[in-house]
Formats: structure tokens, C-alpha cells, sequence
């Protein structure tokens, strides 16, 4: 029988309606609800038991409280702190952005000389590391760095400008020095920031984003579950945010697209 249940999504904030955007476009039929953790942004500098502890309350919510049936963690700061135990305790599949990510960073290079970078929490786990030694991926030599300050711009909705870019070629100075030929943007929030970073590492490296293969990751263990839905209609898109709704649903709506009609609140304080 199809599984008519939600796909859940969630992120520290707004990074992860890329990979809502392309789970949707890939998927139309499936109903969504997308979490993001506002309230409680950006999980990057965070201790990753901290971010641990997060990824498990967001999980037995959209699972208990919303009947997914599939659990999506959209923030690779997430993904390196509990995709593992979120596998084994979540009672549904679970999918991450890590390996989809790594594996078409290898598909991709000719040198084998690649790049990530990611939040401080993300680049210090070692998960990309792990994820790539994982895949045949022999010759390829692995250089990661962190850019701290990324997600904050993303989040204002400062995608390009003079401060942006300053950051950037600070940040990115030790790739460009390595001659990686292709970087993974190793945090959802990045590819809004997709054009300076491509301005900065110059137009020979190719940029890979992981929200698209998320998407088939998604849709790939659909079909292994049998849990597609059957509907010929187009999907319903719930939106949560632990944070400020209004602004999550303004900005939101310019980086996802009308889907992102309004937003609801969620609140982790409990009324008396």
C-alpha cells in the first residue's frame, strides 16, 4: 500500500529549504513538513552533543507529533552529530546530506584534488572525512575548511556584497592554495551564497551542492520502503519555526519559493 504520511525535513534554520526545494521539485506528490530551529540557529559553533540532543528532539517530534514517515536531516552540523543513532532509534528511515554530498564530490573531480567546507562543527566531526574514505575514492585527497559567518549572512539575507566577499577570500584563501577542482558546499545554507563563493574560488572549480542528491536519496528509499505516495495531486508544505515566524516566513518565501506560504510557531518552552 502507498504511504500517504509526511516527508519530514529539518535544519538549524533556513539552509535546508534547499534540499526542501529540491525534494519537492523531485517528488510533487509528496506532502512535506519542513522544521527549522530558528529559535535556536546556527548549530555550527555549538558542541556537537549539544546539536546531538537537538536532532533528537526534532526528530521524535516530526515523527510522534506529525506521523512522518521518512525523517530528512538537512544540516550537515546535524547529519555529523547524530545521523547514526538517529538510524537506529527514529523507527523510520532517516536520510542525510553527508554521503549524498560526498559521493557526487567524487563523481565529479578530474584531479582529485577536492575541497569542503562547512561549519566549525560540521569540519571538526571528521564526517566528511569519514563519508569520502568510505567511497572507492582512491587518488582523491580531501582539503576542509570552516567558514564561520556564512550561515549568519544567509541568514539576514546578505548573499552577496563587499563584507560577503571579504569573508570569503579570507575563508577560502587555503583551498584556492590547495587547487581543489571541485567543492562541495558542505553546509545548506552555502549555496545561497553560491555566487560569491564561485566569484572567490574562480570559475574553474565546479561547485556541488548536496541538496539535489538528498532529494534522490529520498526518493531511492522511497521506492526501497514502497512508501511513495500514489496521489496524483500535488503535495501539501507545512512550515515550522522555533523562532521569530514572521521572519522565518519572509525570508523563507524568498528562498524556497511560493510553497512557503506562511509559517506556523513552535515553542520548546511548555505553557504552565
Amino acid at each position: 500500500m502507498p504511504d500517504e504520511r509526511p516527508i519530514g525535513i529539518f535544519d538549524s534554520g533556513f539552509g535546508g529549504l534547499t534540499v526542501a526545494r529540491a525534494v519537492i521539485d523531485l517528488l510533487p506528490g509528496e506532502d512535506v513538513i519542513y522544521f527549522g530551529d530558528t529559535g535556536r540557529y546556527p548549530y555550527g559553533p555549538r558542541q556537537l552533543d549539544e546539536v546531538r540532543g537537538f536532532a533528537h528532539e526534532i526528530t521524535r517530534l516530526l515523527v510522534e507529533r506529525h506521523d512522518v514517515k521518512m525523517v530528512v536531516v538537512a544540516c550537515n552540523t546535524a547529519a555529523a552529530a547524530a545521523l547514526g543513532e538517529l538510524e537506529e532509534t527514529s523507527g523510520v528511515p532517516v536520510v542525510g546530506v553527508i554521503r549524498p554530498g560526498a559521493r557526487a564530490l567524487v563523481e565529479v573531480t578530474e584531479t582529485g584534488r577536492v575541497g569542503v567546507i562547512g561549519t566549525v562543527g560540521t569540519i571538526a566531526s571528521g564526517a566528511y572525512q569519514e563519508s569520502i574514505d568510505s567511497i572507492e575514492s582512491e587518488g582523491v585527497e580531501l582539503f576542509c575548511a570552516a567558514c564561520p559567518g556564512f550561515v549568519e549572512f544567509v541568514e539576514r539575507g546578505v548573499f552577496e556584497g563587499d563584507q560577503v566577499t571579504v569573508l570569503a577570500e579570507r575563508l577560502l584563501a587555503p583551498l584556492i592554495d590547495s587547487k581543489v577542482d571541485s567543492l562541495l558546499l558542505g553546509c545548506t545554507h552555502y549555496p545561497f551564497l553560491a555566487r560569491t563563493i564561485s566569484r572567490v574560488m574562480g570559475t574553474s572549480v565546479v561547485l556541488v551542492s548536496s541538496a539535489d542528491e538528498t532529494a534522490f536519496a529520498v526518493a531511492d528509499s522511497l521506492a526501497l520502503n514502497q512508501a511513495a505516495a500514489q496521489r496524483t495531486s500535488l503535495g501539501a508544505h507545512r512550515f515550522l519555526s522555533s523562532g521569530a515566524v514572521a521572519w522565518f516566513a519572509d525570508l523563507g518565501r524568498r528562498l524556497l519559493g511560493p510553497e512557503l506560504e506562511s509559517a506556523e510557531a513552535h515553542s520548546w518552552i511548555l505553557p504552565r
